[in-house]
């Protein structure tokens, strides 16, 4: 129970925290656009989205309601009849699940069957879809709706021109729902005040690692919202037939047994009946909610048969001396249908759910296609080779692929090395056997070369000066990527504030440090390498962590002392940050020469992170030995930007320049959304809206406060974009820790599957390279450019609040 009540706080810390949430519940009212505070939602305020909405439909969604029921009419017509239920006939209606089967075929977008009821959810809040007998919910159910043009009798059909129209507005029409159907879906759930936008499918994950993914997804889009005002209320009782299983949102319930009382309380985080989903034994016990206004989400059993049927229905299992060894499922080969509606069946693929690792590579090896391929088959001599020939053909290419994907860090790693060059002299060996194999040598010969080439180039050294790997030394050259086995110059800090300066590899263990600290002291016996925040927070790092260097604050250090001064321990008087504001020196520069040069230093930062780096971070580099020191200057940029925001503002004393200082930031802001720098963007976003600037009431004078309707927008930028580093980390960790990395023995590739979409994210925005903006690269921009590469900022929240409420005491 620890452990999962520990994963239920970090996943409300990351929701109400650093992080804005990923989607937003949108007000009523003229401006559609507002996002309301989470403390001000109410049920009164969710229930009148869906009235409001359905009496008065936007253009937007009026224009997407038309353009689905046109499409219908013309691809698939038979969707919309005239349909008979219990001897009632209902006009011109179409099936929900029918519905979703439909969109899903139509559009890349669209992947899951959640995500699709959220999008027809969008039309029937507004009324330009309607259930026959006024339901507010979408489900996947055979379940009958009808289109708004449809509910007169004489509705006509579309002419040629206008299904012409449609079906060039049809890819814009389904992107529109896709962005604001997940706000529908996560109000059809939340229908009463949880006080919290959170994501289902993640809090399922807490409770339901041992399931599949696409189960848990499915289960996201038939949780039943569930609450009850009065304590004393009894959910069920023992001996009764188990029916569903809930998890506790808000509130808390007594456990009672029979002839026991109460044996225990359960809290928010916690779940309870679960064994109701997978057996029919009674209740155990008694549930009896232990205050008033307790909230729920419930599963039902009916529901999670169904879709456990479901899954397993396409689910093929390969099994070994009757164990499992790979686990496929069958999906649609193709997310668009054709024109010509479902007259054909579509096509069907095979993807990995789960394998042992042996297996897993065999059928990539057997799916992989080549350019071109000699005919196989096992019965004539010559088909015998022609299959060996292929299956060697696919190995060559998926080393090839693998090889590319480490590119320039491969070096680094020993063993990997030392299998390719194996491999090298294995596939040299063979092409004097087999002829055929000599077209694949040169391209291998090449990676070779390269790789070789790149392990035997003279290591630049980065002697980065501080603990900081502050950029003041740089001159105009590029930067360079850090490695591992670059050596750096470093400040450790004692009990006295006085220090010693080590040089050791960035990614040195903290046994390693010490060990090099203690050289240096003359004596080393009991030190413990501790992390000091600016706030004074203090943390002892275990001996065993790696490349500990860039895992510091912003004014973060490191302080080496015996263990029983370790509460002796103060921050350094440096720690603070500065103690007067910069506004005099970047007033007089331009906001988008600021946000050029944010964006250029942004690029390089971003640039050095190689992939892998995020999965190191997930996984925790100590399990691989392996540094993510340009990820973690990355991310270590981010909270810079946020700061440096605050900081100017509650460094500037004057009301007057306050508010042009905000002005200011807002601009820079639109700007790096212009250079498409999300990770400025958002930073700048995020520190405007730190409670010590939020709380500022007279300085906050301008209407530009609203900011997160601009998360909408993300979706549709080409590359090269610097993406919103943080939520990409945020997305990689709860898949990690939401789903298990191996199953029943079986390597769990679901979870790796959705990992890479992410690091495929990374890849795809760096896919383009950047160029520069001809009006400004010629300007010869040193100050501005040295000014943003050396930000000053507090980074101690307190101190921040403590200025802010100086400037403008709290009113009474």
């Amino acid at each position: 129970m620890t452990s999962r009540l520990s994963f239920f706080q970090k996943y409300r810390q990351y929701m109400s925290g650093l992080l804005a949430p990923p989607y937003g519940v949108m007000e009523t009212g003229s401006n559609n656009d507002r996002m309301p505070d989470k403390e001000n939602m109410s049920s009164s305020s969710l229930c009148s989205i869906s009235k409001n909405c359905s009496k008065v439909p936007s253009e937007k969604i009026l224009r997407a309601g038309k353009v689905l029921r046109n499409t219908i009419l013309s691809r698939a017509p038979h969707m919309i009849r005239d349909r008979k239920y219990h001897l009632k006939t209902y006009r011109q209606c179409c099936v929900g699940t029918e519905l979703v089967d439909w969109i899903m075929q139509q559009s890349s977008c669209v992947h899951l069957r959640t995500q699709a009821v959220g999008m027809w959810q969008v039309l029937l809040e507004e009324g330009v879809l309607n259930h026959v007998d006024q339901e507010q919910n979408f489900q996947d159910k055979y379940l009958f709706y009808r289109f708004l043009d449809d509910e007169h009798e004489d509705a006509p059909l579309p002419t040629e021109e206008e299904k012409k129209e449609c079906d060039e507005e049809l890819q814009d029409t389904m992107l529109l729902l896709s962005q604001i159907g997940p706000d529908a879906h996560m109000r059809m759930i939340l229908r009463k005040p949880s006080g919290m936008t959170t994501q289902i499918e993640l809090l399922l994950n807490l409770f339901l690692v041992d399931l599949a993914v696409r189960v848990k997804r499915e289960l996201a889009g038939v949780l039943v919202f569930e609450s009850h005002p009065k304590a004393g209320t009894v959910l069920f009782n023992q001996g009764e037939e188990g029916t569903s299983w809930y998890i506790i949102l808000k509130g808390s319930v007594n456990v009672v047994i029979y002839g026991k009382g109460v044996v225990c309380t359960l809290h928010e985080g916690d779940d309870f009946g679960k064994l109701a989903l997978v057996n029919d034994a009674p209740r155990a016990a008694s549930i009896v909610l232990r205050e008033d206004n307790c909230h729920f989400l419930r599963v039902d059993k009916e529901d999670f048969n169904r879709i456990l049927r479901d899954v397993e229905a396409n689910t093929v299992r390969l099994k070994e001396h009757d164990q499992d060894v790979l686990v496929l499922e069958k999906i649609p080969a193709g997310s668009r249908a054709s024109n010509q509606g479902n007259s054909q069946p579509p096509q069907h693929k095979y993807i990995v759910m789960s394998g042992t690792p042996e297996k897993i590579l065999e059928h990539f090896l057997e799916t992989m296609r080549l350019e071109s391929t000699l005919s196989e088959g096992t019965g004539t001599e010559q088909e015998k080779m022609d299959y060996a020939l292929n299956n060697k053909r696919r190995v060559i290419r998926l080393v090839l692929q693998w090889a590319a994907l480490y590119g320039e860090i491969l070096p680094e790693d020993e063993a990997a090395m030392a299998f390719l060059e194996e491999f090298y002299v294995s596939v040299s060996d063979d092409t004097r056997m087999i002829t055929a194999l000599k077209d694949q040598l040169p391209e291998l010969e090449k990676t070779m070369k390269q790789i070789s080439e790149e392990a035997k180039a003279p290591q630049k050294k980065h002697k980065v000066l501080l603990q900081h790997f502050n950029t003041s030394d740089e001159r105009t050259q590029k930067r360079q990527p850090i490695r591992g086995s670059d050596e750096i110059l470093f400040k450790v800090y004692c009990l006295d504030h006085t220090y010693t300066t080590i040089r050791i590899p960035v990614l040195s263990s903290v046994k390693e440090v010490i060990s090099a600290v203690a050289d240096k002291l003359g004596s080393g016996d009991g030190l413990i390498l501790v992390k000091m925040s600016s706030g004074g927070e203090k943390v002892v790092l275990k001996p065993n962590d790696v490349s500990v260097f860039t895992t510091l604050s912003i004014n973060g250090r490191l302080f080496a002392c015996p263990r029983d001064q370790f509460d002796s321990l103060t921050p350094l008087q440096e720690q603070e940050g500065p103690s007067t504001g910069t506004v005099g020196t970047f007033e007089l520069m331009s906001s988008k020469d600021l946000a050029y040069q944010m964006t250029i230093y942004e690029w390089e930062l971003f640039n050095c992170v190689h992939e892998l780096e995020l999965v190191y971070h997930t996984f925790g580099r100590h399990n691989f030995k392996k540094t993510t020191a340009n990820l973690d200057l990355f991310l270590r940029r981010f909270n810079e930007i946020q700061f440096w925001v605050v900081t100017e503002i509650c460094l500037c004393s004057q009301l007057s320049k306050r508010v042009q200082l905000l002005k200011k930031f807002i601009k820079i802001a639109a700007h790096c959304k212009e250079y498409k720098n999300l990770n400025s963007f958002f930073a700048l976003i995020m520190g405007l809206s730190n409670v010590a600037v939020s709380r500022l009431t007279m300085t906050w004078e301008d209407p530009s406060r609203n900011h997160r309707a601009y998360r909408l927008t993300v979706a549709k930028l080409e590359p090269p974009v610097i993406p919103f580093m943080p939520l990409l980390i945020k997305d990689m960790t709860f898949t990690h820790e939401g789903n298990k990395t191996f199953i029943d023995s079986l390597v769990n590739f679901e979870k790796m599957r959705m990992i890479s979409n992410t690091v495929r994210t990374v890849k795809f925005c760096r896919s383009q390279p950047f160029s520069p903006d001809a009006s400004l690269a010629n300007k010869n921009h040193q100050d501005v450019r040295s000014y943003v590469r050396q930000l000053s900022v507090i980074d101690n929240q307190r101190t921040l609040s403590q200025m802010s409420h100086r400037l403008e005491p709290r009113r009474v």
